[in-house]
């Protein structure tokens, strides 16, 4: 159009330009100006790079990606061969292939993208076994702000050689609100256990389920008897000398009972407040209200409420009632609520009478009466 008017101002007055051959010319001059770019953007790819453009065509159900060509995707070298044979012409390939290559860094389909990180717990029920451990776990995992590792890692106990980097693979992935927690309930009863903890980090809460030793003792044997049946009596294993009511402490079943001892090496590594302790039976005759104080410790908002629970008659135990996306209750497994071998009833009190001044002491440490009398 500056061309057209500064050809009007230099051609003599007698030979200027009307208004309407102004205009005329000016649409013939931008028409020559669009055929001139646009076979020069064809000549450039016919003498530079043989590939076809690439376009956009509507694919997964009508959402617009680039879709390259055959030779978008291949490397130089067989785009080169591309022009000689006839045979890269056509790829055995799904279109399904090409339709997710883009021309920029290739991003994973929304179904395999992973979100969160995993990162080291900071949460851990570190006992005690046959105390309602797996009971909590299961509980605390329906809230949204909890994930945790579905088996024992035993990484604090057994497999501590491995590294922080192995422990911290096993966890889930988490977003930045979310805690991640593990249990195994060895941890508690193991010597080294608190120091190794308190090194990955002094502020882990702690969480261990108690229960009545004497209940616990039997509950740990019935459930070894059940996979070892030639197993001798409970109280031939329980005690050095029943007559004289000498207990055997050597016994793992006797020993994970004396809480006092346990906890004291606990202290010297996180402080009481650190530590949160939920009550094996009150955890089956009150879950909610068990779990309502697990989440204060966690600084968790209280979601999982007595709604999320029904008692199950036949196990003896609570079981979370139907989520929305299963066509039944979840209970805990085969192995919770069995029944228990049945026990001499003198050998019951004697095991109260040896744990009774542990218990006591247990209850002055933690500032709260179990009543396991």
């Amino acid at each position: 159009m500056a061309c057209v008017l500064l050809l009007s101002r230099v051609l003599p007055s007698s030979h200027r330009l009307t208004r309407t051959s102004i205009c005329l010319l000016s649409i013939f001059l931008t028409y020559l100006c669009y055929c001139v770019l646009f076979s020069s953007d064809t000549i450039m790819q016919k003498s530079g790079d043989p590939t076809p453009s690439c376009r956009r065509v509507p694919v997964d159900g009508g959402k617009r990606r680039l879709q390259k060509s055959l030779s978008c995707v291949l490397p130089l070298d067989a785009r080169q061969s591309n022009v000689h044979t006839s045979q890269l012409k056509t790829d055995q390939r799904p279109l399904s292939y090409f339709n997710t290559v883009r021309n920029d860094t290739p991003s994973p389909s929304m179904g395999n993208l992973k979100f969160g990180n995993k990162k080291l717990p900071n949460a851990i029920i570190v006992g005690v076994k046959k105390g309602g451990t797996r009971a909590v776990l299961e509980f605390i995992r329906i809230h949204p702000d909890v994930r945790a590792v579905g088996t024992e890692t035993h990484f604090f106990d057994r497999n501590y050689d491995r590294g922080l980097d192995w422990y911290r693979g096993l966890m889930p992935r988490t977003l930045e609100s979310q805690i991640t927690m593990e249990k195994t309930p060895s941890y508690f009863v193991t010597k080294e256990t608190p120091h190794r903890i308190s090194a990955m980090s002094r502020d882990t809460k702690l969480i261990v389920v108690v229960r009545d030793p004497v209940t616990r003792a039997i509950s740990d044997y019935t459930q070894t008897l059940s996979k070892t049946p030639d197993l001798p009596s409970f109280q031939d294993l329980a005690f050095r000398n029943q007559s004289l009511g000498l207990v055997d402490t050597s016994w793992n079943a006797i020993r994970i009972g004396l809480y006092a001892l346990h906890l004291e090496n606990w202290l010297r590594y996180f402080p009481l407040a650190q530590i949160h302790f939920v009550s094996g039976e009150r955890l089956i005759t009150d879950p909610a209200g068990e779990l309502a104080r697990v989440q204060d410790f966690l600084g968790l908002k209280r979601i999982v409420t007595d709604k999320h629970f029904y008692f199950n008659r036949t196990k003896g135990f609570p079981c979370l009632k139907k989520p929305e996306s299963s066509s039944s209750p979840r209970c805990l497994g085969k192995s919770k609520g069995r029944t228990h071998v049945q026990i001499d009833r003198d050998a019951i009190e004697q095991l109260r009478d040896f744990y009774r001044p542990y218990n006591v002491k247990f209850y002055e440490m933690v500032g709260h009466d179990f009543r396991w009398e």
